[in-house]
């Protein structure tokens, strides 16, 4: 059985035999699922937190918002 992965930039699941691998020189693996993903990370060098179509920045601004819930 094929180990699914999680892309390293957007937090999407990666078929097997599909997607890039990039093994940066202290031998940190990163998986991207599209080119856009890597240009994004590796080429462009953005933070996926700050990024608003990836996963990371969901679960940030779901945070933001139920702390300002709270706060009311």
């Amino acid at each position: 059985m094929a180990e699914i992965r999680k892309c390293s930039f957007c937090g999407s699941d990666i078929e097997p035999g599909t997607g890039k691998m990039y093994v940066k020189k202290d031998g940190t693996v990163l998986n991207f699922d599209t080119n856009k993903c890597y240009k994004n990370m590796v080429q462009l060098k953005r933070v996926a937190r700050t990024t608003e179509w990836t996963e990371k920045a969901a679960i940030e601004k779901a945070a933001r918002l139920k702390a300002a819930e709270k706060k009311e």
